[in-house]
């Protein structure tokens, strides 16, 4: 199996790279989409601000290649956020598979970003099944994606929001399941399985 990262300057490729060879795959990292075209599975990662992020998939294309992606398609932390419509984070027009927003963290009693170790609820769909109700993940994030028709796990953090979000082969995780232990490293094993 062939697994494509998308590349377009985001942080923490390195370590989804090393939470694969883990798992005993290796992964190609590239913008060329006629090389992430020919993957079985693509992840985009993500840690950074939104509207750069955004303009540099746009230079590559990018944008467009998520959009018409018929495979499984997992975004990670600001990957996830860029798949929604629109981010607070510097007035950012996103890809669009999920038609929510992401939001700032408004919270005068909060520590944001939002770092650490946090748990999981309400988890289900093909990803989060009950296994994984309780589990604990590992989170960095100053913006969020509200609870919607999407949403296949939640987390508390001064309020109820997306964990993981899910549309037939897109899959997006708030946390960092590379940074996750056994419960990261599990849904990352479940998402390659698809």
């Amino acid at each position: 199996m062939k697994v494509g990262i998308l590349d377009y300057g985001a942080g923490n490729v390195q370590s989804v790279q090393f939470a694969l060879q883990r798992l005993g795959y290796s992964a190609k990292l590239s913008a060329n989409v006629d090389e992430l075209n020919a993957c079985d599975k693509i992840i985009f990662p993500g840690v950074g601000h939104a509207k750069p992020a955004m303009a540099r998939l746009r230079e590559r294309n990018l944008d467009r290649f998520i959009l018409e992606c018929n495979k499984p398609l997992l975004g990670i932390c600001l990957g996830m956020q860029l798949l929604c419509s629109h981010s607070e984070e510097g007035d950012t027009d996103c890809v669009g598979v999920f038609d929510v927003p992401v939001k700032l963290f408004n919270s005068s009693e909060l520590k944001i970003p939002h770092v650490g170790w946090n748990t999981l609820h309400n988890t289900n769909g093909k990803i989060f099944n009950s296994d994984f109700e309780n589990a604990s993940v590992y989170f960095v994030h100053s913006y969020f994606v509200p609870e919607n028709s999407y949403t296949v796990a939640t987390c508390d953090y001064g309020q109820k929001f997306s964990a993981a979000l899910e549309r037939d082969n897109f899959f997006g995780m708030q946390f960092h399941p590379e940074k996750s232990g056994v419960a990261g490293e599990k849904l990352l094993g479940r998402f390659l399985a698809l």
